[in-house]
C-alpha cells in the first residue's frame, strides 16, 4: 500500500519514528539503526511494510529498502513477529543477518532481546532451507544441469549467496564483487562493501 513516506522527522521514541508528510504524521515502527539515521526536524525517508490485523493496522519504517526486506523475511518465519523482526534488525545489520543465515551462526541471532536458542535455530533453519531450494530471490546454485541446489561454502560463494538473500540479482551480484578484495575481507565486510557499491 505504501511503498515509502518521506517528509519531516517531527518525533522519535524507541523503536517509533513519527513522518510528517504534508500534515499527517505517519508513526512507522522501526529499529534503533533507521532512529540512528533520523533527526527531528530534518527531512527523512522510510521504505514501509503494512502490516494488518484483524485488530490494528501498524506502519514499519525502514532506512533502506535491505532492512525492509530483511524484516520481511524474518516476518515469513513461523512464530517470528513483527516485534521479534524488529529486535534482531535492532542488534545486527541486514549484511549480519544475511551473514548469519548463510554461515548458520545462531549466536548472532540470540544477542536480540527477546530471542532465544529455539527461535534463532528455527529463523535459520527455515531461511537456509528456502534459500537451498532457491525460494529466496535468485539464490540457487546448480550444478551440471541437474537442478540439484547446495548452500556454497567458498567465501565468494557465500558472498553472492548472502547477497542474494537481501534481493540483488547474480548479474549485478558478480558486476559488484568485482574490485573487493575477496581474500583480504571478512564474509560480512565483502557484504558491507557490496551493499555500498550498489547504492552508489
Amino acid at each position: 500500500m505504501f511503498y515509502y513516506v518521506k517528509g519531516k522527522v517531527a518525533h522519535v521514541a524507541p523503536n517509533l519514528a513519527v513522518i510528517d508528510c504534508g500534515g499527517v504524521g505517519y508513526a512507522c515502527r522501526t529499529t534503533s539503526y533507521t532512529l540512528s539515521s533520523l533527526q527531528v526536524g530534518q527531512e527523512g525517508t522510510l521504505y514501509t511494510h503494512l502490516n494488518v490485523r484483524e485488530d490494528a493496522m501498524e506502519l514499519y519504517g525502514f532506512a533502506t529498502e535491505n532492512e525492509r526486506s530483511c524484516f520481511q523475511m524474518l516476518i515469513a518465519v513461523s512464530g517470528v513477529g513483527p516485534k521479534a523482526a524488529l529486535s534482531i534488525l535492532s542488534a545486527t545489520t541486514p549484511e549480519g543477518l544475511a551473514t548469519a543465515i548463510i554461515t548458520g551462526n545462531e549466536k548472532a541471532l540470540m544477542v536480540a532481546p527477546g530471542i532465544g536458542k529455539k527461535i534463532a535455530q528455527r529463523i535459520l533453519l527455515e531461511l537456509k532451507d528456502k534459500l537451498a531450494k532457491g525460494q529466496l530471490p535468485a539464490a540457487e546454485e546448480s550444478y551440471g544441469g541437474t537442478g540439484i541446489t547446495v548452500i556454497p561454502q567458498d567465501k565468494v560463494s557465500e558472498a553472492t549467496a548472502a547477497l542474494a538473500v537481501l534481493g540483488y540479482q547474480p548479474g549485478e551480484i558478480a558486476t559488484v564483487l568485482k574490485g573487493i578484495d575477496l581474500d583480504g575481507l571478512t564474509l560480512e565486510e565483502i557484504i558491507r562493501q557490496a551493499l555500498k557499491k550498489m547504492v552508489k
